[in-house]
């Protein structure tokens, strides 16, 4: 399968951005129009900030705050500084970002948190790529600054073990995957079935753009840790525990032949060692001493086919809906245009 199609280029004059200016007079002939989507939970200390920031780096956007269940003052901050403030009653980030698809149409969507870790100077650059025809563009943290700023280890730990692991699997190259700065086509946005429920819905983003052979890009970005007084709703071994279940899950469903195949291929091996071991004995005594031993290996040995059969089937299923989701986009992307 292929991998994505990312580079690391600079993109600008300034700290590798475009200027909004050449990106504004870039809008002047067909006017796309452009969401900023903050999902937030109880950011009170900096959503003031994230939202005019947003405004002055993308002034024809229109800034959507979802207020998940907070108990501070965010959702009155942030309509104060001239937001739509929407709320969210199902807890969790893939619950927020699910109604976000769900409700709001636009030609470009830029994501981000509304912790103040994300320069949203970026997003000009961003809106830029997936004008030019890339489904998903990353804001690449780990690229720049991220593991000097973030104080947390068992984090920068997990990023590089979901890292490894999805790359190996997918032979792609992304360098950020769990980052929650992201742009997307209108396309990405109305395809993408959204199943998470927490923190992992990045790193199904990502997989979810690998398994169909989305168009990918990434580029650094400058991350900074939370201002002071901000705190973290992030549970490091709780998430951490949900977003290796979700890759588990999703290699299962995705590359079903290494998963029940490499499992099969274990379990019959297993199976073929103590078989071997029965008939040694058989070959020297003429006698079999170890009747449970070999019923046991027998069956391993079955068991061990079945998947493998099994993992050869489901594959033969998951290209045909890679196929039909192909097909669906396309005449999805279609529809919009005429």
């Amino acid at each position: 399968m292929q991998s994505l199609c990312c580079q690391n280029t600079s993109l600008s004059v300034v700290h590798g951005y475009w200027p909004t200016s050449i990106v504004t007079t870039m809008f002047e002939n067909n006017q796309p129009s452009v969401a900023v989507l903050l999902p937030c939970f109880n950011e009170e200390v900096t959503i003031g900030k994230v939202v005019r920031d947003f405004k002055a780096a993308l002034p024809d956007a229109t800034v959507y705050v979802y207020d998940n269940n907070s108990t501070d003052h965010t959702a009155e901050i942030a309509a104060a500084e001239g937001a739509i403030v929407r709320r969210e009653p199902r807890q969790g980030k893939g619950n927020v970002i699910r109604a976000m698809f769900e409700d709001i149409d636009a030609d470009v969507y830029v994501m981000a948190d509304g912790d103040d870790t994300y320069p949203a100077d970026a997003a000009p650059a961003m809106v830029a790529k997936v004008l030019d025809g890339y489904d998903m563009v990353i804001g690449d943290r780990l690229s720049s600054t991220y593991f000097q700023e973030n104080k947390r280890p068992f984090h920068n730990f997990g990023n590089r073990l979901v890292r490894g692991s999805i790359n190996g699997l997918f032979n792609a190259h992304v360098t950020d995957i769990m980052t929650g700065y992201r742009a997307f086509s209108f396309t990405f946005v109305k395809t993408y079935p959204v199943l998470s429920r927490g923190f992992e819905v990045e790193t199904e983003m990502t997989i979810h753009s690998l398994n169909n052979n989305l168009r990918l890009y990434e580029m650094p970005i400058q991350y900074r840790d939370r201002p002071e007084g901000s705190v973290s709703k992030l549970d490091t071994v709780g998430d951490g525990i949900k977003v290796m279940s979700t890759i588990f899950r999703m290699i299962r469903e995705y590359k079903p032949l290494p998963f029940f195949g490499g499992l099969g291929l274990i379990i019959g091996i297993v199976g073929i060692v103590l078989c071997g071991t029965v008939t040694f004995e058989f070959a020297k005594t003429g006698v079999v001493t170890h009747f449970p031993t070999l019923i046991g290996a027998v069956m391993l040995v079955i068991a061990g086919l079945l998947l493998i059969i099994a993992g050869i089937i489901l594959d033969v299923m998951a290209k045909n809906d890679r196929k039909t989701f192909l097909i669906d986009t396309n005449r999805f992307a279609y529809n919009k245009r005429h």
